[in-house]
């Protein structure tokens, strides 16, 4: 199981820097063409979304590998939850309801991660 929380984490890490990064490296109308979200919202949100999508990245590998307080990898997975379920209300309210079904695919991939990691399989 621990095997599979660790390829679980790293797909997770993988896919929110990826997004993260791109939020805070692209201007909000290049984003606009591909997260039409965005335009709901000033720069200063969706870089700061970016800068915690980030930071939860790196949360769910760095603190395990370097072993330096290795229980911040589940909370960085909690947080991911958090902002998934922001990220679905704003599609909610966008009546986007394929992206909602994204948003809680990952929050539930994040909550297995959370479970693994604060439950039998924490470091």
């Amino acid at each position: 199981m621990n095997t599979v929380l660790w390829i679980l984490q790293g797909f997770l890490a993988s896919a929110f820097l990826g997004v993260g990064l791109m939020k805070l490296t692209k201007t909000k109308e290049k984003l606009e063409t591909k997260m039409g979200w965005v335009s709901d919202f000033t720069s200063g949100p969706i870089k700061t979304i970016g800068l915690l999508e980030i930071l939860a990245g790196l949360g769910l590998i760095i603190p395990a590998v370097l072993d330096i307080v290795p229980v911040l990898t589940a909370w960085a997975a909690i947080g991911l939850i958090v902002l998934m379920i922001g990220a679905a209300l704003t599609h909610a309210r966008r009546n986007e309801p394929y992206l909602i079904v994204l948003n809680f695919i990952l929050a539930a991939l994040a909550a297995v991660a959370a479970w693994g990691r604060f439950g039998t399989y924490s470091f």
